[in-house]
């Protein structure tokens, strides 16, 4: 995964990429924007990073879907540390821009692993139970695959 430097315009807000990292790893949510023959589509999602590559769970059928298949380059965002600087018309924030392609993914294996690593995140004091769930709702469930290509992060501070 390569860090981008020369995606961030202001080169004084570029985020270092280790805060980048630490952000995809721990964001609550982030946002998946596609390309559709019906214009652009985006949503925001719960996710998880291993590696180079970014998971997310899905229905098996819809809009997401057919937009991957269609075209599988897709840009992600997420945000963090936001506070609105009212007095100066501003905000002050983080943010990491993820580009690449994604994959609906095929192997079982793979599959639950994604599937525990999310439980692991959101729910780290329920894993029993996550697997329980998992293997009830595994058959339902599509796991998508963000194969990350490149990412840049950038930060504004008020100093």
């Amino acid at each position: 995964m390569l860090y981008d430097c020369s995606a961030v315009r202001r080169q004084d807000r570029l985020l270092e990429e280790c805060r980048a990292i630490e952000l995809l790893q721990t964001a609550a949510y982030g946002f998946l924007a596609l390309a559709t023959s019906e214009g652009g589509y985006g949503v925001p999602l719960n996710f998880v990073l291993r590696g180079s590559t970014i998971y997310f769970h899905s229905a098996m059928q819809g809009r997401k879907l057919r937009a991957i298949e269609a075209d599988c380059r897709a840009t992600f965002c997420v945000v963090g540390d936001v506070r609105v600087v009212a007095e100066e018309f501003t905000s002050e924030y983080e943010s990491v821009v993820v580009k690449g392609r994604v994959r609906v993914v095929e192997g079982d294996d793979e599959r639950v692993e994604a599937l525990r690593s999310l439980v692991a995140k959101y729910s780290p004091k329920y894993a029993t139970e996550g697997d329980a769930a998992i293997a009830r709702s595994k058959h339902r469930t599509a796991v998508l695959a963000l194969e990350c290509e490149s990412f840049s992060g950038k930060t504004k501070r008020m100093r």
